[in-house]
């Protein structure tokens, strides 16, 4: 077991006082004065491209994983920010799992069961459209999704617990754990819905259910709360990014991820000098004008 990664980029997203963590002190759009939509789009151009090479060297390598976490309300925009920062990097070495309601196979187990398949391996960035967390947010509001006991406040300190050791172990195992919370307003969830309601080639994404959820808005806020509060590490960090601007959180997530894999400092491997000299003799014999 070998010491946890914890070299995570000191943004303004970062949660830094975990104890003091309240959802409404975080802002769901960034400061203004920033890049316009046109700069903001080549900005995230520039850090998808420094993505691909980075996962490149990260695939290469294959001494260590990248585990990237994404939570958010419905309508947060979790789909179409993995997709953008994502675009350019090899199928090969990225793994997205959308995790929805669990099948009765996966309620049959403990509830971190079904994402430990889903884990990347070394060399893989594995990226989780929610994840075990939902265990402690819907089910939390909802607590008759958990099962007995969980009426008890003990309940979910448990499971939190349970996760942290979950993240604690993974980072301990050459996995770093990287956890996005996108901070959508309820102003903004409410426009996003009305623009899904409006246009057909939206329909299949809305379901009636999210409406009615709206009206535990201050419960889910309450459980991101504990959640984040609890689980904040500094080898499992949270980062509330403001998600009401779509293209200023896109660009920031990639930064984030961008700055972490190059603290990850994946190289491409080397070979001895005697494979070295194999290698330009095989050259040679393909190629005997090349001299």
């Amino acid at each position: 077991m070998s010491s946890p990664f914890t070299d995570f980029p000191d943004t303004p997203q970062r949660v830094q006082q975990p104890a003091q963590f309240r959802p409404a002190d975080w802002p769901t759009r960034p400061a203004s004065g920033g890049l316009d939509k046109a700069q903001l789009k080549a900005a995230l151009a520039d850090e998808v491209d420094a993505l691909h090479d980075l996962q490149r060297r990260l695939h290469a390598e294959a001494r260590q994983a990248l585990l990237v976490v994404f939570q958010a309300m419905d309508a947060g925009g979790k789909d179409s920010t993995i997709r953008a920062v994502f675009s350019g990097v090899n199928p090969s070495g990225v793994r997205v799992t959308s995790f929805k309601a669990p099948s009765s196979l996966e309620r049959s187990h403990d509830f971190l069961w079904r994402t430990v398949p889903a884990l990347p391996a070394r060399g893989q960035i594995g990226v989780f459209n929610r994840s075990y967390y939902e265990d402690v947010l819907i089910a939390r509001v909802h607590p008759e999704l958990a099962g007995d006991g969980a009426d008890e406040p003990a309940f979910w300190d448990e499971r939190l617990r349970s996760i942290t050791a979950h993240e604690r172990h993974l980072a301990h195992n050459r996995t770093v754990v990287l956890k996005f919370w996108l901070h959508l307003s309820y102003e903004q969830q409410r426009q996003r819905f009305l623009r899904r309601l409006r246009k057909p080639d939206k329909h299949w994404k809305f379901d009636e259910s999210d409406v009615r959820e709206r009206a535990h808005w201050d419960d889910y806020m309450a459980a991101y709360e504990a959640a984040i509060a609890t689980t904040h590490m500094d080898w499992a960090p949270w980062y509330v990014i403001p998600a009401d601007d779509k293209p200023a959180m896109r660009l920031m997530v990639a930064q984030v991820i961008r700055h972490t894999l190059e603290a990850m400092g994946p190289q491409y491997p080397t070979v001895s000098a005697e494979r070295a000299a194999r290698l330009q003799r095989l050259a040679g014999a393909l190629d005997p004008e090349a001299d």
